[in-house]
């Protein structure tokens, strides 16, 4: 199997080359690429050393899996090119989540839509929603979701790099310049991921809305999400209040969440999972599973994963062996 990395110099196409290795997947030949900038860095990987390239015509013929992390506009500008090249590009950005040509998945949840490849592009979703709708889906086979409300708090690992060096300048009382974050992240909590609509919705919080729809395949699913920034370095968290259509017993919620692949349930009420535990883990860890006192219809629940991870890395290379199986 011949699998390119675009962005593999990034925080999320290094990790992807650490999952490749640890989940056994049978790479024979392996093409590093990235930007610019960052071509002609040499990476080591499985005891060889590779030279990392920028992307050029002819760069995906061979290439069975093109696996991406290197933003919406490369996405936009070389995934195309590689699927005409004959790669199956597996793509990390937001460029193509909406596409209705390019299936949204996450593998645990629908890898039935891999089934049909009209452009020959696969798209990974945002890591907060990827780690709920792993959550939703065993309650949604249970019960029928009919509402979704949320609440995430994101670790500045979500922005890159920049966001992770400019925790520690701030923790160190250093400033730096290029900040990714609107205000002080250091001892703060900031409720602004991506640009505000006319609406007042975020970039993120739109995605979580219109992704969960389209991997849920429930186009008219109510869901509000409010994204929330947090001073910590690696792993998402989630509080989710799903609504359904029948009432499930708190007993038959745990049994369906820790019966499904990939799902690790905290049981007892201080048996909560947090970022720092669940850190370099692919699974998606659910706990403080609870009914709402005033409507039987109602859980609440608390999601913890690794966005770089089940959020990013892990998803991507989930979906490569799917399509290779």
């Amino acid at each position: 199997m011949h699998v390119a990395v675009l962005g593999a110099t990034g925080a999320v196409g290094r990790t992807m080359l650490e999952v490749l290795v640890e989940r056994n997947v049978p790479v024979e030949q392996l093409t590093l690429l990235a930007s610019e900038r960052s071509a002609g860095r040499r990476v080591e990987w499985q005891g060889r050393e590779y030279t990392v390239r920028a992307p050029g015509p002819g760069t995906f013929r061979g290439v069975d899996y093109a696996l991406f992390s290197a933003g919406a506009d490369r996405s936009k500008s070389w995934g195309p090119r590689a699927a005409e090249e004959g790669a199956v590009v597996i793509d990390n950005s937001s460029a193509w989540r909406m596409d209705p040509q390019v299936p949204l998945v996450v593998p645990e949840v629908n890898a039935d839509a891999l089934g049909t490849l009209p452009r020959g592009i696969i798209a990974n979703p945002n890591c907060s929603t990827i780690q709920m709708v792993v959550a939703l889906k065993p309650i949604h086979d249970a019960a029928s979701i009919t509402r979704v409300v949320t609440t995430t708090f994101q670790s500045v690992s979500g922005a890159g790099e920049t966001g992770r060096d400019t925790l520690r300048h701030e923790l160190a009382g250093e400033g730096l310049e290029g900040s990714p974050f609107s205000r002080r992240i250091a001892g703060n909590v900031i409720p602004q991921i991506g640009d505000f609509d006319p609406e007042g919705w975020t970039s993120e919080e739109r995605k979580m809305i219109n992704e969960t729809r389209k991997i849920l395949s429930l186009p008219d699913l109510p869901v509000a999400a409010t994204c929330v920034r947090v001073p910590v370095d690696l792993g998402h968290s989630v509080q989710v209040a799903v609504e359904t259509e029948r009432e499930l017993s708190l007993d038959e919620a745990r049994q369906a969440l820790a019966s499904f692949p990939g799902i690790i349930v905290s049981e007892g009420a201080s048996g909560f999972p947090t970022p720092l535990e669940t850190a370099n883990r692919d699974e998606v860890f659910v706990g403080r599973i609870r009914k709402d006192p005033f409507l039987p219809r109602v859980l609440h629940f608390w999601v913890v994963a690794d966005n770089l991870r089940k959020g990013a890395a892990t998803n991507a290379v989930q979906i490569l062996e799917a399509m290779a199986r």
